[in-house]
């Protein structure tokens, strides 16, 4: 047979049930709680130590500070004289490539080669003429490509073929040209 329960309280209704007395806080850091128990707060942090009363300073003395100066001025060359124009362009000219090199290469394009009687620039010069005979546009195509062509190989290596190549081939633009293209190209009128 069950055991009977007998109540130690008995409440009339209506009358509130009093509170149970508090639970004592779980220690602090307790993990997994249930809802009605309170974690106890954090101990306070250890209260640093009061500091030292500072030591007072020294009267401070009196300080000096000298300073010498003493100027010393560069002494200035003297400057160089203004060069003229001609002497500008003969530095440029000759900086450039060397002037026996060019008097060298120009009369290498003007001599006449051997068994033929005509010298290379005249051979360029006659090709180009006969380009401008198929149109004037194809004499000065090869004309100038071949001239541009000479003065870049002259530009990277500035030996004596490219200068030679490059005297030629202005020679050729010669045999390209024609006074009256500027004529054409500027009224449209043809000879």
């Amino acid at each position: 047979m069950p055991k009977e329960v007998t109540p130690s309280a008995v409440y009339p209704a209506g009358t509130p049930i009093p509170t149970a007395p508090p639970l004592p806080a779980a220690p602090h850091g307790t993990p997994n709680l249930p809802p009605w128990r309170i974690a106890a707060p954090p101990p306070p942090p250890p209260t640093a130590p009061t500091p030292p009363p500072p030591v007072p300073a020294p009267d401070p003395g009196p300080i000096e500070h000298h300073v010498t100066v003493e100027l010393v001025y560069p002494e200035q060359p003297e400057p160089e004289p203004e060069l003229g124009r001609w002497e500008r362009l003969w530095g440029a000219v000759t900086g450039f490539v060397s002037p026996w090199k060019a008097l060298g290469a120009l009369a290498a394009a003007v001599i006449p080669v051997p068994w033929t009687g005509y010298s290379a620039a005249a051979t360029w010069l006659y090709m180009m003429s006969e380009a401008r005979a198929i149109h004037p546009a194809v004499g000065y195509t090869i004309a100038v490509g071949a001239f541009a062509l000479a003065v870049r190989r002259l530009t990277a290596r500035r030996t004596l073929l490219a200068l030679w190549a490059t005297a030629v081939t202005l020679f050729g633009l010669f045999g390209a040209a024609d006074w009256f293209d500027v004529v054409v190209i500027i009224t449209g009128v043809h000879r």
